[in-house]
This record gives C-alpha cells, sequence and structure tokens, in this order.
C-alpha cells in the first residue's frame, strides 16, 4: 500500500545523486551486535532446530535401505564430481580451436560491448534533469516498508515518461511524508524527505543519496543505555519526543527549518530541524492528532486536525494561548489550506464529509460551534486526504465557487483504496495518487474534455508567464 506521496520541486533534485559509502566496519558490527542482543537466544535455538532437522534428513537418506542408492553412487562415479573443478587441456567441444573463447580486450567482447551500452543506458536513467518532475512516496509491501524515488520526464507533453529512480529501505511503517529544502549539511538548500512512521521518531532522509542505510537527522525516538554487566538495553524516549506514533508532517516554507508533527501521543510539535531539536510542545487535543497544516500566506498559523473531532488554529508565535477552536461531526482525515486566500480551509472527515471553513469567522472567546461554509458529501467511505490545485483557484475536481461545491470530474484509478492525492506544484494539473495497491498512479487531470474546457486557460496562462 501506498501511504504517503509527496513531489519534489523541479530543480531541487542533483542532476546526478550521490552513492553512499559503505558504513565502516565498526558500524556494521555495531548493527550486528545490536540485532542479535535484540533477536536474543529464540533465533539461535531455530536455527540449532533447522540444522538438526537437516542432519535428521541428511542421516535418513544415507541409511536408506531402497535400491536407488546403489544407483545414485554409481552414477557419480561416472560423474567424477572429485576432480568437477579441474579443467581439461585442450579444445573446448564448441570451439573452432583458435582461442575464440578469449579477446586480446574487453572492446573485442560482443558481451561486455553489450554490458557497456547497458551500463550507458543505466547511468543516463541516474540522471535527473531540471525540468524533470520527481515524486517520492512511502509504500509497504509484504512487510518491507520503503520510499520509491519516481521520475517524471516531459511532464508537460503528451509524451510524458514515468520510471523509477531508486528507493531507500525504512525500518517502520510509514503514514506520513514532507519534502523539505533545508540545509541540514551546509549550503544554501538541500533535499530532504522527512518520515512520520509507527515510531515515535522522524526519519529526514537525503533525497540526494543513493543506497543510503541510515537517515541524516532522527527527531525524538528512542536513546538506548546498557545496563551494567547486561547485554540488552533499555530504551528510554530522547527528550521532547513524541511517545507515539507520528501521524502528520507539514514543513514550513517560509521559514525553511521548521517541521510540525502531529503524533497519536495526542501532542502538536514544532521542530528545528537544523538546530536538531524540539522547540514547541502544544497539547490542545483531547485525543490522536491526524494531521498538521501551516497557512500559506500567514506561515505562523498552524491547523491540526484530531480524533477528538476538533480543528485548532494556533499561532506558532504565541504557543500557550488556547487557539480557535471549530467542532466537526467524525474523526478528522486530513486538512489543507486554500492557496489561493488566507483565510479558507478544508477538513475530510472519517464520515465521508468534506467541511470548508473561513477563518474570520473566529472569535477566542468563542465557546459555541462555528459554522462551515459549505459541507460536502463528497464519498461513501472516510475521505482520506484533500488536495487544492495550486494553480487554478476553486478547483480540486469539486467546483468550490461561492462555496456551492459542484463535482466537475471523476476517476477510479486501478490504485484500491485511495489513501492519498497530491497535486503537483509544478504541473498544478498532475495529480498523484496511491492506495491499498501499491502502484502509483499519475492523472493528468486536463485530458478530462470537462475539466479542460473549463480550466484550461489557467494551464495556457501559467506557460505564457513562464515562457
Amino acid at each position: 500500500m501506498i501511504s504517503a506521496i509527496s513531489w519534489v520541486p523541479k530543480g531541487a533534485s542533483k542532476s546526478t545523486p550521490t552513492v553512499a559509502d559503505p558504513p565502516p566496519p565498526e558500524e556494521i558490527e555495531e548493527l550486528i551486535a545490536n540485532h542479535t542482543t535484540t533477536s536474543g537466544d529464540s533465533d539461535i535455538e531455530e536455527a540449532s532446530d533447522e540444522v538438526a532437522q537437516a542432519l535428521a534428513v541428511a542421516d535418513a537418506v544415507g541409511k536408506s535401505t531402497t535400491g536407488n542408492c546403489d544407483d545414485i553412487a554409481l552414477a557419480l562415479k561416472d560423474l567424477d564430481m572429485d576432480h568437477y573443478d579441474e579443467e581439461d587441456e585442450g579444445f573446448e567441444i564448441f570451439s573452432s580451436g583458435k582461442g575464440d573463447l578469449y579477446h586480446q580486450s574487453n572492446d573485442m567482447d560482443e558481451y561486455l560491448i553489450d554490458r557497456k551500452g547497458d551500463d550507458s543506458e543505466e547511468f543516463e536513467d541516474m540522471i535527473i534533469n531540471p525540468t524533470d518532475s520527481v515524486i517520492v512516496y512511502a509504500c509497504t509491501e509484504d512487510d518491507v516498508s520503503y520510499l520509491e524515488v519516481w521520475v517524471l520526464e516531459d511532464a508537460d507533453s503528451s509524451e510524458m515518461n514515468m520510471y523509477s529512480h531508486h528507493n531507500i529501505i525504512l525500518p517502520a511503517f510509514p503514514l506520513c511524508t514532507a519534502w523539505l529544502d533545508s540545509p541540514l549539511k551546509g549550503g544554501e538548500r538541500g533535499n530532504f524527505i522527512a518520515v512520520g512512521s509507527m515510531e515515535p521518531s522522524i526519519e529526514i532522509w537525503d533525497l540526494d543519496v543513493i543506497d543510503e542505510v541510515q537517515p541524516c537527522l532522527v527527531l525524538g525516538g528512542f536513546e538506548e543505555k546498557k545496563k551494567k554487566g547486561k547485554k540488552k538495553s533499555i530504551k528510554k524516549y530522547k527528550d521532547d519526543s513524541h511517545t507515539d506514533s507520528v501521524l502528520g508532517l507539514a514543513w514550513n516554507k517560509e521559514y525553511r527549518n521548521i517541521l510540525a508533527s502531529a503524533s497519536a501521543d495526542k501532542k502538536v510539535k514544532i521542530w528545528d530541524v537544523v538546530a536538531g531539536k524540539c522547540d514547541i510542545t502544544m497539547e490542545h487535543h483531547s485525543d490522536k492528532v491526524q494531521a498538521v497544516a501551516w497557512n500559506h500566506h500567514a506561515p505562523q498559523v498552524l491547523l491540526s486536525g484530531s480524533f477528538d473531532h476538533t480543528v485548532v488554529m494556533k499561532d506558532g508565535r504565541m504557543p500557550s494561548h488556547s487557539g480557535y477552536k471549530w467542532s466537526v461531526t467524525a474523526d478528522v482525515e486530513s486538512l489543507a489550506w486554500d492557496p489561493h486566500t488566507e483565510h479558507s480551509f478544508v477538513v475530510s472527515l472519517e464520515d465521508g464529509i468534506v467541511k470548508g471553513f473561513d477563518i474570520r469567522t473566529a472569535h477566542s472567546d468563542s465557546s459555541s460551534d462555528l459554522s462551515s461554509t459549505f459541507t460536502l458529501h463528497a464519498h461513501d467511505k472516510p475521505v482520506t486526504s484533500v488536495s487544492y490545485n495550486p494553480s487554478a483557484p476553486n478547483i480540486k475536481l469539486w467546483d468550490l465557487s461561492n462555496n456551492q461545491p459542484s463535482c466537475v470530474a471523476s476517476k477510479s484509478p486501478r490504485v484500491g483504496a485511495i489513501f492519498k492525492v497530491s497535486f503537483s506544484e509544478d504541473n498544478p494539473f498532475l495529480l498523484a495518487i496511491g492506495g491499498s495497491k501499491g502502484k502509483l498512479h499519475v492523472w493528468d487531470t486536463l485530458s478530462d474534455s470537462g475539466i479542460s474546457r473549463r480550466y484550461g486557460n489557467y494551464n495556457r496562462n501559467r506557460s505564457q508567464s513562464g515562457s
């Protein structure tokens, strides 16, 4: 299943990613030692059982009283297996006798020539051009979790091509991701992905490094302390860590070192990723916090949605302030600010409802429920994800003009139950879709005649302004 999707802005990726150096021997030994310690004696006992079983089978075969054993022994004798590895001198059976199995140089070997071509093609596939779009999605398949990095070529043309670039193995089931360009390794900008999972930590991986086995930064989580005289270590939460799964992440594009997180521990945290520490912890929800989102126009303003059936807006400059609260009818699944105006946001719920709100109706001393600007009965099952089109206002496959939603297009991609949708900011009519089948689908929404007829001019205006 695909549980999270993030777009990487064009030009943010290195043209040729770096290949990670293998871990030093002492680090490998430590990883092996930790694995042995955590697995205990059970693995050793299982291995011993398997070896004993194999020996028993071998012994039984050796003691077989059937007449086949003599036949097998004779056959092995004819094959002369004791001298199997010794090469015969002289001509090969299919040789012309002129040593045509050997070449004076690799350039004369047709197999190596073909391999060179393969290597060249693989090298070209590793290059990411500034015009390429990059999609990162978090996936779990057969109990293995990983990040998959895909490159989308010619996204503006009818000859769009998409292929897998590389992947990153994750240690825990991923639940959310957020792309960020914070300068974690020096310089002005980077290309990183933050991952929240079933663990209480947040891992940040460098997308410009291939074959990396460790994240470049871990926020929160456990610190292990070994007891004196004992092999097993005691797990203790790091200072200011979440104490349960991390369900939501949001990077602040204005204050680029800031990352917000939502957790099943009922807390919202604001992290300084460059300093590698938590600056603010807020506890204004009474149940799991599912989603967080920064306002596009007022970057200090943070929205959070919870299983306690509330959405709360807080100002990061005044974390002790109670904030502004809206009540909803079910668990919050996701939320999103309208990128075209600073005062509107939508919330999707577990009961299939999407609600729109206007923050101008909020009052700090209001104890009554604040009414929504519209209610959309969008689906029969939970609305797991919402995404605004960043170019054309009022469209999210639903036209929200005048707070009167109307469906303008629908699609049933073969990805199973849909868990995540995300519009590209570089190509705003491309919608990435991921679901329970673990397949990524990219829908060019302008291929729908209704969308093209109604909103195609937004794409043309954008192309003209960019040219």
